[in-house]
Parts: structure tokens; C-alpha cells; sequence
């Protein structure tokens, strides 16, 4: 499907993103991309145990090694101490596609790997989803595009592509992805209005004669113009009729845990979990379903990583430590829902911090706005993703919501004291009483 939008290559550095122009020997452009990528990489640290890292491609990432040929063009994309992120695209009749995608990272490099036991350079290879693009058109993925291999994930969103761009001029159509296409499947014409605006031929096929006639024409019928208006609102009514998400059941408690090669266990989570998004205008609401869930994930000295896949959810959470306190550091949550496929994720948190050695822990339901269209609600919460003792969780470190430890001796004691100056208060009456009895005798 080809939708028009106007693609320009004005130089804008997006958060934790990237926009590239790559230049034939002409200095004419023949690719442009402009995408958010992070990474997760697992690897095995100085003891046995396996470590993650997550992090964001940096937006000054270097891509003087991208090249553009006949039949075939190159992404690349250098950064840090010797890691680069490449994918390839050749061209067919009348479309092109993404074959590879090819991330190499140094565990040399202490600053993205510490305490790594490895000093090799790690090379994965794995195939691209973006394939049968329209040729002269620019790819856009607005969702979250998960690439994993080896132990490493890749997770793309936000991307707008356009290789073999013809006389240096980026086209103005686009070609979307399949989890985009599907929500504007769903909502015909009033999401291509509003995407599309620009043209002005869908504005007349959308909204037709109906509003002019109703600004050229009333002043000749007074009386009787007055009442069509009623028939306009009430044909116009339904889309308004959006009822209200029905309410959810309050989510279950899950448990779940993480072992490592010695089936020892690494990582304990305990849990009622509901996602609050907004898609397309409309916010809904889904819960974690512990009974039809499957936990996976890597444990590591200084980061961890707890993945949570059900039928209609995957939920991922990366932890990480300074080696005194540890803290919920990522959230990203891919969901199937009717209008198609949502994805949203924030990586940059500091939630649910506790020692090292300890557990956070928290009954109460708490909610976290992790983005702008994305919200967690969590209830009977418990978690500790490192050194974790006896297959049980450690002492907790509690929320304030939950630490009434603290109040109970402060009513307690300030009851007390109101009692003591009440006491002491009815033994001054009295004595003053008794001394102005003895006086009158």
C-alpha cells in the first residue's frame, strides 16, 4: 500500500536516533534513513555467569563506509571502539528490498562490555524484515521492528528508508511496513484523512459535497434548511460513539524466575502486571495473563534481563546495577490488539531500586508512565535480578506506600503523648482543687 507524505533530508539529530544521507561521487543522494535502533547483547562476564547490556545506536554514529551501486546499495553505521550496524539492499524490477542485517561488536571495548571474559569480536548475522518496497517509494515503520540472533536483540522503530533514489530526489509516496499498514486497514477513511492531509484530492473524497453544500446553500431555505442539519449530525453521530473500554478485571500475580546453566536460580519476579496504551486516539487497557505467559531472558552480573511472552503480549525488562544499588533501567512492550500491532518502550528509567543483596517490593498498585502513549500498572510486586540466595527472595526493601512499619510506632507514640498530657493535665486540676479546699478551710 502507498500512501503520500512529503520526505525531506533536512539534518535532524532524533533522540537516540540517527538520519543519514548517503552521497553518490556526483554528490547527488541516493539512500536516506532516519531510524531509532536499540541493542541488547548478552555476554559471558569474568565468572560464569552471562551479563546484558542494553544501548541505543548513538546519534553520531559514523556512516562514511555506507555506499550506493547499480543493483545494490549499503547502510553503514560505525560507532564506539570498533562496532558497526550495516544492513543491505538490492534492487528488482520494480521494488527493492532489505537481504541482511550485520551487527559486530568488540568485547574489548569496557565502557559497553565490562567485566567481559571475552576480548573477540562478536559478528551476527541475521535476514531483514523489510522486503518488497515499491521502488521510487520511502519505507516507513513507525513500530517496533525486533531483529534477534545470537544473543542479541535489535530492536528498530521510527524508520524511514529510501534506497536507489533516482536523480537525487526523494520520493514523496511511502511504502509501510505490515504492522503500520494493518492499523490503517482498519479505520478507512477517517485515518487516511487524517494521515494523508496534504492532498487535497482526499479531502473531497472523504468529506464530499455534504460540507459544502451546507455552507453555500442554507441561506436560500431558512426555514426548511435548518432541519437537514439535524440529518447531518445524526449521520455523523456514530463515529463519536466510541463507548468506553470496558473496565478489566484486576490482573493476576504471576511468578516468574530465571536459572542459570547450573540451574541455580538468578532471578525471581513476582508480579500483577496491566499495560495502559494509546493507539490511533483511542486508550485501552490489557492484562498480563500469568497462565498463558513464558519467561526467558539473561542473567549477568551488572544487567539482567526478563522477557515475558504471552499470546497477545511480550513484555521485556532489562535491569541493571552499580554495583550498590539495582534498578528497572528498560521497558518494552509489543501487544496485539485489534487494530493491529503496538509497540512502544523506554530505555532510559531508574524505577524499582533496591540494594544489591535485597528485593524491592511493593503490594500497593503503583502506575508508571513510561511514555506519552504507554503506562504500567503493577500490584503485589516483588523482583530481585541479582544475587539472588536459595532460590528465595532477600529481605525486602519497601515501597512507601507499602512501609507502615514506620507509621504504626508514630500513631502509637503520638497517642501515648496525648495520653500522658491528658493525665498530666487532670492532675494539675486536681491538685489546684484539693489546695483551694484546704485553703477555704
Amino acid at each position: 500500500m502507498i500512501h503520500r507524505i512529503i520526505c525531506t533530508s533536512t539534518a535532524i539529530h532524533l533522540s537516540h536516533g540517527i538520519e543519514v544521507n548517503v552521497l553518490q561521487e556526483d554528490g547527488q543522494l541516493c539512500l536516506y534513513a532516519n531510524l531509532m535502533l536499540n541493542f541488547s547483547v548478552a555476554y559471558q562476564g569474568d565468572g560464569e555467569q552471562f551479563q546484558t547490556v542494553v544501548f541505543p545506536l548513538p546519534d553520531y554514529a559514523s556512516s562514511e563506509e555506507s555506499k550506493c551501486e547499480e543493483t545494490s546499495s549499503t547502510l553503514k553505521l560505525k560507532f564506539g571502539d570498533g562496532h558497526y550496524w550495516s544492513v543491505n539492499f538490492t534492487l528488482n524490477k520494480d521494488s527493492y528490498q532489505a537481504d541482511t542485517i550485520t551487527f559486530s561488536y568488540d568485547l574489548k571495548d569496557d565502557l559497553l562490555f565490562p567485566n567481559s571474559a571475552s576480548d573477540e569480536i562478536v559478528t551476527v548475522t541475521q535476514k531483514a524484515h523489510i522486503s518488497e518496497i515499491d521502488l521510487n517509494t520511502c519505507y516507513s515503520c513507525k513500530s517496533q521492528d525486533i531483529v534477534q540472533a545470537e544473543g542479541t536483540t535489535m530492536t528498530l522503530w521510527n524508520v524511514l528508508i529510501q534506497a536507489f533514489i533516482p536523480d537525487g530526489r526523494m520520493s514523496q509516496d511511502i511504502t509501510l511496513c505490515a504492522a503500520d499498514a494493518v492499523t490503517t486497514t482498519t479505520a478507512p477513511t477517517t485515518t487516511s484523512t487524517t494521515t494523508t492531509a496534504p492532498p487535497t484530492t482526499n479531502a473531497t473524497t472523504t468529506a464530499p459535497p455534504t460540507t459544502n453544500a451546507t455552507t453555500t446553500a442554507p441561506p436560500t431555505t431558512n426555514a426548511t434548511t435548518t432541519a437537514p442539519p439535524t440529518t447531518n449530525t445524526t449521520t455523523t453521530a456514530p463515529p463519536t460513539t466510541t463507548s468506553p473500554t470496558p473496565t478489566l478485571p484486576p490482573p493476576s500475580t504471576g511468578k516468574y524466575n530465571l536459572t542459570t546453566p547450573n540451574n541455580t536460580v538468578c532471578l525471581l519476579a513476582s508480579f500483577a502486571v496491566r499495560i495502559s496504551f494509546t493507539q490511533d486516539g483511542k486508550n485501552e487497557e490489557m492484562n498480563l495473563d500469568p497462565a498463558v505467559t513464558k519467561a526467558s531472558g539473561q542473567c549477568g552480573e551488572n544487567s539482567s534481563e526478563l522477557e515475558l511472552v504471552s499470546d497477545q503480549m511480550t513484555l521485556t525488562l532489562a535491569f541493571t546495577n552499580d554495583a550498590k544499588k539495582f534498578r528497572l533501567q528498560a521497558l518494552n512492550v509489543t501487544l496485539k490488539t485489534s487494530s493491529g500491532v503496538f509497540a512502544d518502550g523506554n530505555a532510559n528509567l531508574s524505577l524499582w531500586e533496591a540494594a544489591i543483596g535485597t528485593s524491592y517490593m511493593c503490594n500497593r498498585e503503583l502506575n508508571f508512565n513510561i511514555t506519552n502513549l504507554l503506562s504500567l500498572y503493577t500490584s503485589n510486586l516483588q523482583v530481585q535480578p541479582f544475587e539472588v540466595k536459595k532460590d528465595a527472595f532477600s529481605t525486602a526493601h519497601e515501597c512507601s506506600l507499602d512501609d507502615t512499619s514506620i507509621l504504626i510506632p508514630i500513631i502509637v507514640g503520638a497517642a501515648l503523648a496525648v495520653l500522658i498530657l491528658i493525665v498530666v493535665i487532670a492532675y494539675v486540676i486536681g491538685r489546684r482543687k484539693t489546695y483551694v479546699g484546704y485553703q477555704t478551710l
